[in-house]
């Protein structure tokens, strides 16, 4: 019943709800070799793909600010950290993230297509099926970079300055027993925030380099799906 770990079975249904948007289409695209899907179909995947990244991204702050008040604040920790501020702290990083890419899936809609649309990617990423578009590109991928900074930069430097105070607050426990206990308490969260980070390093860095498509690809696989297993 603590909220650490109410947080973490947020995440995991995150991350069933995230691989459930591509796998299945992945799977179907590798194994059977369905490589068609339709335009609201597509659509679709985009919106719940970069919902439930977003989703995520927040839920990993309410993690830190959790580990912060317990680690930083601990006599406070059940005042402050109550079942009620729990659950709206989680209501509140789903309701943002379900809001926040309605404007760039609805832009992207609007835009001018051919009948038939060849993305190069493993299920509909935003940027992918931006630069399939006919239309000019300059708009939208200011806006995807925009998003991406709002749901990707702000929370990692939340996420940072609460474990900047968390080392602040156990480099003066005195005793080496406290300092691993206090460590111990942010492990798990430290994996999950690493390996979401990392994963989605790499996915960004295969968009804005001049890399190999199949790297590009393999960026993308790792973030929607090995990110996913590891947690």
């Amino acid at each position: 019943h603590e909220p650490m770990y109410i947080l973490l079975i947020n995440l995991s249904a995150l991350d069933i709800l995230h691989t459930t948007t591509t796998v299945p289409k992945i799977l179907s695209l590798f194994l059977l070799g369905d490589h068609i899907l339709s335009f609201p179909a597509c659509f679709l995947q985009m919106y719940l793909f970069h919902s439930f990244s977003c989703s995520e991204a927040f839920i990993l702050v309410v993690m830190a600010y959790d580990r912060y008040v317990a680690i930083c604040h601990p006599l406070h920790y059940p005042v402050h950290m109550t079942p009620q501020t729990n659950a709206a702290l989680a209501a509140s990083a789903w309701l943002t993230a379900l809001l926040l890419p309605i404007p760039a899936v609805v832009q992207t809609s609007r835009m001018a297509f051919d009948n038939i649309v060849h993305i190069y990617n493993c299920f509909c990423d935003h940027l992918a099926v931006v630069q399939a578009s006919c239309s000019d590109t300059t708009s939208q991928t200011f806006m995807g970079f925009c998003i991406a900074m709002a749901v990707s930069f702000l929370p990692l430097l939340l996420v940072l300055l609460s474990y900047a105070h968390i080392l602040a607050s156990v480099l003066h426990i005195s005793s080496q027993e406290g300092c691993s206990k206090a460590f111990s308490t942010c492990s798990s969260h430290l994996l999950v925030v690493g390996s979401y980070y990392s994963s989605m390093a790499i996915a960004y860095v295969a968009y804005r380099t001049d890399l190999p498509l199949e790297f590009h690809i393999m960026g993308n696989v790792v973030f929607a799906i090995l990110t996913p297993v590891l947690n």
